[in-house]
């Protein structure tokens, strides 16, 4: 299998129906996350999950029946059945003082050399990327803000690169961006950040990806090199329509971009990612991923209301994205 990387053999799993022609087939028991999941919640969605010992953790974007976005954390034997703490994750500041965000949503999750970081999009001034860390899911540490606003999408690789820290995501501005392309910063110590550079620019020949594109998952470090699913945005007469993609970047220099797929892998099908509090939505942030089977379990928020997942194989999809590609000018040469 081309996955670098550690074995998961109680990954969440289902074969691919017969007769299914997608790359991506959804779990048959979606969605995973339903309306009102706990007390305070109205819905959660968008969130991001990872193994922790032999079992699962998540930190989940829950909008409170306020409206107000939070996160929480949540807890799985099997992936699948959650659940889920009805307060919010309590921050401190480096000092030991509290320090909550105003807002907090689309989280996403990685471990680095033995700590656990999140990042989100928090309130600083207006929409910015919010960083912390923790060692053991009771303690949780607020680090600086990595940039001003705005910025969202914040994503970072699960090791060092070249000695430094590299973290994807997409400037962006106060409203709902119609505009956006993904580029990569690097830091010696997730403080100071620089080097900034574009990775991948909207667009191309179709539509389903015109108006902008973010990161998902934490990348998947492969043979061929950075797997990164990534969503792509379309505007219509009713709104946009959030899709699914996937790319493999330069495994020493993921600043370039060596394939990306001309079509979406998913898109909005099914009612609970067609009809919700935000209809047509399919907004990857997680992945699990075993390396000696290459089965893959994609976690994504649908429809701003619900989690969902959908499974796919890896080499399988490093192949797909090989033959099916379409590069930008952006993505195979401003990357310097």
């Amino acid at each position: 299998m081309p996955i670098i990387g550690k074995p998961l053999k109680n990954i969440p799993w289902q074969e691919k129906p017969e007769g299914h022609e997608g790359i991506l087939w959804r779990h048959t028991g979606n969605p995973i996350i339903n309306w009102n999941p706990t007390k305070k919640t109205a819905r959660i969605f968008n969130s991001a999950v990872m193994p922790y010992g032999d079992k699962f953790v998540g930190v989940f974007r829950a909008d409170h029946k306020d409206g107000k976005a939070r996160v929480h954390l949540g807890w799985s034997t099997d992936g699948l059945q959650w659940d889920i703490c009805d307060d919010e994750i309590q921050w401190k500041d480096e000092q030991g003082n509290p320090y909550q965000p105003n807002y907090a949503y689309d989280p996403r999750l990685v471990q680095i050399d033995g700590t656990y970081y999140i990042i989100w999009c928090t309130d600083f001034g207006g929409a910015a990327l919010g960083l912390g860390m923790t060692k053991d899911f009771k303690e949780f540490i607020r680090l600086e803000n990595p940039f001003i606003p705005f910025n969202r999408n914040g994503v970072l690789f699960p090791r060092k690169i070249n000695g430094k820290y590299l973290l994807l995501s997409r400037p962006s501005d106060s409203g709902h961006t119609p505009f956006g392309d993904i580029f990569l910063s690097e830091s010696p110590d997730l403080t100071h950040w620089g080097k900034h550079r574009r990775v991948m620019t909207k667009g191309g020949s179709g539509w389903w990806q015109a108006v902008k594109i973010g990161a998902g998952p934490i990348p998947i470090e492969t043979t061929e090199g950075w797997l990164m699913i990534y969503h792509g945005v379309t505007g219509t007469c009713n709104g946009f329509v959030y899709s699914m993609g996937a790319a493999i970047l330069d495994i020493n220099n993921p600043a370039k971009v060596l394939y990306r797929t001309k079509d979406y892998i998913l898109t909005p099908e099914q009612p609970y990612e067609t009809v919700g509090f935000v209809p047509n939505v399919a907004f990857p942030c997680a992945a699990l991923h075993d390396a000696e089977t290459g089965r893959m379990a994609i976690y994504y928020g649908a429809a701003d209301t619900y989690v969902a997942v959908a499974y796919t194989k890896v080499d399988e999809l490093l192949d797909y994205i090989k033959n099916n590609s379409e590069l930008l000018p952006g993505d195979a040469e401003e990357y310097r």
